[in-house]
Protein backbone atom coordinates (compact mmCIF):
# COMPACT_ATOMS: atom_id res chain seq x y z
CA UNK A 1 0.00 0.00 0.00
CA UNK A 2 0.95 3.83 -0.73
CA UNK A 3 2.13 5.54 2.48
CA UNK A 4 -0.77 8.10 1.95
CA UNK A 5 -3.63 4.86 2.38
CA UNK A 6 -1.43 3.65 5.29
CA UNK A 7 -1.98 6.56 7.03
CA UNK A 8 -5.99 6.85 6.30
CA UNK A 9 -6.19 3.52 7.01
CA UNK A 10 -4.40 3.66 10.30
CA UNK A 11 -7.03 5.90 11.89
CA UNK A 12 -9.26 2.47 11.67
CA UNK A 13 -6.78 0.19 12.60
CA UNK A 14 -3.46 1.25 13.52
CA UNK A 15 -1.68 -1.54 15.09
CA UNK A 16 -2.01 -3.46 11.57
CA UNK A 17 -1.13 -0.62 10.01
CA UNK A 18 1.78 -0.55 12.29
CA UNK A 19 2.86 -4.39 12.35
CA UNK A 20 2.85 -3.96 7.89
CA UNK A 21 5.08 -1.16 7.87
CA UNK A 22 7.28 -2.76 10.41
CA UNK A 23 7.44 -6.17 9.05
CA UNK A 24 8.00 -5.10 5.57
CA UNK A 25 11.71 -5.92 5.87
CA UNK A 26 14.49 -5.79 8.17
CA UNK A 27 15.12 -2.24 10.57
CA UNK A 28 15.89 0.44 7.89
CA UNK A 29 17.14 3.45 9.56
CA UNK A 30 16.25 5.32 6.14
CA UNK A 31 12.68 4.43 6.31
CA UNK A 32 12.48 5.60 9.43
CA UNK A 33 14.12 8.99 9.01
CA UNK A 34 11.78 9.43 5.13
CA UNK A 35 8.94 9.24 7.70
CA UNK A 36 10.40 11.33 10.08
CA UNK A 37 11.05 14.04 7.13
CA UNK A 38 7.56 13.74 5.56
CA UNK A 39 6.38 14.32 8.48
CA UNK A 40 8.44 17.34 10.17
CA UNK A 41 7.72 18.95 6.04
CA UNK A 42 3.58 18.21 6.30
CA UNK A 43 3.54 20.00 9.35
CA UNK A 44 6.24 23.08 8.39
CA UNK A 45 4.16 23.41 5.28
CA UNK A 46 0.99 23.53 7.40
CA UNK A 47 2.46 26.41 9.06
CA UNK A 48 2.40 29.05 6.10
CA UNK A 49 -0.70 30.52 6.17
CA UNK A 50 -0.13 31.22 10.17
CA UNK A 51 3.52 32.75 8.85
CA UNK A 52 1.34 34.54 5.81
CA UNK A 53 -0.97 36.02 8.47
CA UNK A 54 1.44 36.84 11.12
CA UNK A 55 3.64 38.42 8.43
CA UNK A 56 0.47 40.41 6.95
CA UNK A 57 -0.42 42.14 10.87
CA UNK A 58 3.04 42.95 11.68
CA UNK A 59 4.33 43.95 8.23
CA UNK A 60 7.67 41.46 9.05
CA UNK A 61 9.08 39.59 5.84
CA UNK A 62 7.22 36.17 5.39
CA UNK A 63 10.40 35.06 4.21
CA UNK A 64 12.11 35.21 6.96
CA UNK A 65 9.97 33.82 9.13
CA UNK A 66 9.28 30.81 7.03
CA UNK A 67 13.24 29.91 7.12
CA UNK A 68 12.95 29.85 10.90
CA UNK A 69 10.26 27.43 10.57
CA UNK A 70 12.01 25.72 7.99
CA UNK A 71 15.12 25.62 10.20
CA UNK A 72 12.93 24.34 13.44
CA UNK A 73 11.13 21.89 11.50
CA UNK A 74 13.77 19.94 9.34
CA UNK A 75 16.83 20.45 11.39
CA UNK A 76 15.97 21.11 14.81
CA UNK A 77 12.59 18.92 15.42
CA UNK A 78 14.16 15.96 13.43
CA UNK A 79 16.99 15.83 16.41
CA UNK A 80 14.40 16.55 19.45
CA UNK A 81 12.47 13.38 17.70
CA UNK A 82 15.40 11.30 18.15
CA UNK A 83 15.77 12.08 21.62
CA UNK A 84 12.15 11.74 22.58
CA UNK A 85 12.41 7.82 21.15
CA UNK A 86 15.36 7.62 23.13
CA UNK A 87 13.59 8.41 26.27
CA UNK A 88 10.55 6.77 25.46
CA UNK A 89 12.38 3.38 24.93
CA UNK A 90 14.02 3.69 27.77
CA UNK A 91 11.02 4.46 29.88
CA UNK A 92 9.53 1.68 28.48
CA UNK A 93 12.28 -1.08 29.00
CA UNK A 94 12.20 0.02 32.33
CA UNK A 95 8.82 -0.92 32.47
CA UNK A 96 9.29 -3.68 30.95
CA UNK A 97 8.71 -3.28 27.06
CA UNK A 98 10.25 -5.76 24.58
CA UNK A 99 10.61 -3.16 21.80
CA UNK A 100 14.01 -1.82 20.13
CA UNK A 101 15.54 1.50 19.58
CA UNK A 102 14.75 0.90 15.82
CA UNK A 103 10.71 0.34 17.05
CA UNK A 104 10.37 3.11 19.44
CA UNK A 105 11.79 5.72 17.11
CA UNK A 106 9.54 4.25 14.02
CA UNK A 107 5.99 4.42 16.50
CA UNK A 108 6.73 8.28 17.32
CA UNK A 109 7.99 8.99 13.69
CA UNK A 110 5.05 7.06 12.11
CA UNK A 111 2.88 8.76 14.74
CA UNK A 112 3.97 12.16 13.42
CA UNK A 113 3.01 11.71 10.24
CA UNK A 114 -0.69 9.71 10.77
CA UNK A 115 -1.41 13.10 12.77
CA UNK A 116 0.44 15.64 10.24
CA UNK A 117 -2.77 16.02 7.96
CA UNK A 118 -4.20 17.88 11.25
CA UNK A 119 -1.69 19.84 11.75
CA UNK A 120 -2.28 20.60 8.10
CA UNK A 121 -5.94 21.26 8.81
CA UNK A 122 -4.57 23.45 12.57
CA UNK A 123 -2.67 25.96 9.85
CA UNK A 124 -4.70 26.28 7.43
CA UNK A 125 -7.92 27.27 10.43
CA UNK A 126 -4.92 29.60 12.08
CA UNK A 127 -4.27 31.10 8.92
CA UNK A 128 -7.78 31.59 7.54
CA UNK A 129 -10.22 31.88 10.85
CA UNK A 130 -6.97 33.35 13.41
CA UNK A 131 -6.77 32.58 16.57
CA UNK A 132 -10.09 31.22 18.26
CA UNK A 133 -12.04 28.96 19.91
CA UNK A 134 -12.04 26.84 16.61
CA UNK A 135 -8.29 26.70 16.28
CA UNK A 136 -7.56 25.69 20.25
CA UNK A 137 -9.89 23.06 18.75
CA UNK A 138 -8.29 21.33 15.65
CA UNK A 139 -4.86 21.84 17.55
CA UNK A 140 -6.32 20.12 20.90
CA UNK A 141 -7.53 17.37 18.01
CA UNK A 142 -4.30 17.05 16.41
CA UNK A 143 -2.25 17.19 19.53
CA UNK A 144 -4.79 14.24 20.75
CA UNK A 145 -4.14 12.12 17.73
CA UNK A 146 -0.58 12.42 17.48
CA UNK A 147 -0.48 11.35 21.22
CA UNK A 148 -2.79 8.04 20.76
CA UNK A 149 -1.71 6.65 17.93
CA UNK A 150 1.87 7.13 19.52
CA UNK A 151 0.90 5.27 22.90
CA UNK A 152 -1.12 2.74 20.80
CA UNK A 153 2.32 2.36 18.22
CA UNK A 154 4.29 2.35 21.36
CA UNK A 155 2.36 -0.33 23.25
CA UNK A 156 2.14 -2.59 19.92
CA UNK A 157 5.88 -2.61 19.72
CA UNK A 158 6.95 -2.80 23.35
CA UNK A 159 4.51 -5.85 24.03
CA UNK A 160 5.21 -7.72 20.70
Amino acid sequence: MSVVADMLRAHVAPRAVLRRRLGAGEAREDRALAVLMLACGLIFVGGWPTLEREALATGQDFQMLAGGALFGWMFLMPLAAYVLAGVSRLLARMLGGHGTGYTARFSLFWALLVAAPLWLLNGLVLGLAGPGLLARLVGAVALLAFLVHWGINLWTTERE
